[in-house]
């Protein structure tokens, strides 16, 4: 390895730092090392002192990426990184990307100095940036780290890091102190709090997503919907949808969304009524009812179906595309089929028809559900005067399997008119392609 790390020294004196990047990889370091063939010269403690300083080179001229490059060698070369790099971190006057990748470094070594170092850093630093990596650093460092975390809930001036930093190690062991937070006057400490929260089936957890809900905060509201959404096993127990039905209404709109999306989970007619009756309202806006269109059709029951089918009576155009879209990815076979007639029944009686996105939509909806029933519609749209109407029938027509021949004998029926006539040429042409 003589010879590999004489090369890496030229490149240095050269300021080549991505060949010396090329180089360093190529030293058989942490598992490389152990796994290294006999005839290998091991690198002894000097070797490895003039890697570290190589590696130090080019975190502090390197460009970004070269940085990136070098920050995987200091974790393999063990605890003789730790120090040269909390040097790095606790040096005000350093680069502050270089800084950043100190912090990122540290991450990755598991021990009390370095704890200390990023609590440290995260109490005095200023820089945004910073503070965040210190943060996730210590969130990769786990159990080892949460006691430390846990000692700066205290301080408000640290608080929302200390919270940050504890969201991200979805560890039981922060459960107890995220919940003596969840009141905190701060809008994103209670929020975050109550993000992660939302990860962990305890008991102590769902009272507190239920207070929550009645936050004046909209983020807060928002996060615990989300996570009473993912707790349907607890529906009947928690009442949960009377409990929800109230934020569908909700001044903000990434509430109601989260609303509908959580009831949606649910799959209960119950569920999907609440749904239906915020979808009638003309004071929904059609962003809101987009959304509620497609929790409609997550519930999946038969009733939801029916409630969908209502809605086209009074929808918008943009809101019957979506109708259309959701109906399309029914997969249950039985509604399946209640899918395609409720399409059908669309196509031959609802204005709609008229716009030529709309007949679009319905021949990607039926290529979907493959309902043999929808293939005479389909047939028809093959005459449609515009191109992509066509081009979507053809395309959905494909998804049938014998769909080929009753082309094949429709090109031959003398009682075809000239546009149906030329649709079937056009799509058997398209087809043998």
């Amino acid at each position: 390895m003589t010879n590999v790390l004489e090369q890496a020294t030229a490149a240095a004196q050269q300021g080549n730092w991505s060949s010396l990047n090329q180089f360093l990889q190529q030293l058989p370091l942490g598992k490389k090392a152990k796994d290294a063939e006999a005839d290998s010269a091991p690198l002894n403690d000097s070797d490895l002192e003039q890697v570290l300083n190589l590696a130090l080179e080019v975190l502090e001229s390197g460009d970004f990426q070269d940085r990136w490059e070098v920050a995987k060698v200091f974790p393999k070369l063990g605890s003789i990184a730790i120090a040269p790099s909390i040097a790095i971190l606790e040096d005000d006057e350093a680069d502050l990307e270089v800084r950043w990748f100190a912090a990122r470094i540290l991450g990755e070594f598991n021990d009390p100095t370095v704890i200390t170092t990023l609590v440290d850093l995260l109490k005095t630093a200023e820089d945004e940036d910073l503070t965040d990596m210190a943060a996730t650093a210590l969130s990769n460092l786990g159990d080892s780290a949460i006691e430390a975390l846990t000692g700066l809930l205290s301080e408000p001036n640290s608080r929302l890091l200390a919270t940050t930093a504890l969201s991200q190690i979805r560890r039981p062991e922060i459960i107890t102190p995220l919940l003596g937070v969840v009141n905190d006057p701060q809008v994103a400490v209670r929020s975050m709090a109550i993000e992660a929260l939302s990860s962990f089936h305890d008991s102590r957890i769902p009272p507190v997503l239920l207070k929550a809900l009645k936050d004046h905060a909209a983020v807060v509201r928002k996060e615990a919907v989300i996570g009473l959404g993912l707790r349907s096993d607890l529906r009947e127990e928690l009442d949960l949808l009377n409990q929800l039905k109230p934020l569908l209404y909700d001044f903000n709109p990434d509430v109601c969304q989260q609303a509908a999306i959580a009831l949606g989970r649910m799959g209960t007619d119950e569920a999907a009524e609440a749904l239906f009756k915020v979808l009638q309202s003309p004071a929904t806006p059609v962003p809101i009812q987009i959304d509620l269109i497609r929790a409609i059709g997550w519930v999946g029951t038969a009733k939801s179906l029916d409630y969908l089918q209502q809605a086209l009576d009074t929808a918008s155009i943009e809101c019957i595309q979506e109708i259309i879209r959701v109906l399309g990815q029914v997969d249950e076979p039985v509604l399946r089929a209640k899918a395609t007639q409720i399409l059908l029944d669309l196509n031959s009686q609802h204005p709609a028809r008229q716009v030529a996105i709309v007949r679009q939509a319905l021949a990607l909806a039926w290529g979907q559900l493959g309902e043999v029933c929808a293939m005479e519609a389909l047939v028809e749209l093959l005459a449609d005067p515009t191109d992509t109407v066509r081009l979507h029938a053809i395309a959905a027509l494909k998804n049938f399997p014998h769909a080929h021949q009753q082309l094949e004998q429709l090109a031959n029926d003398e009682q075809l008119t000239p546009a149906l006539k030329q649709g079937v040429a056009i799509a058997l042409a398209e087809w043998n392609i």
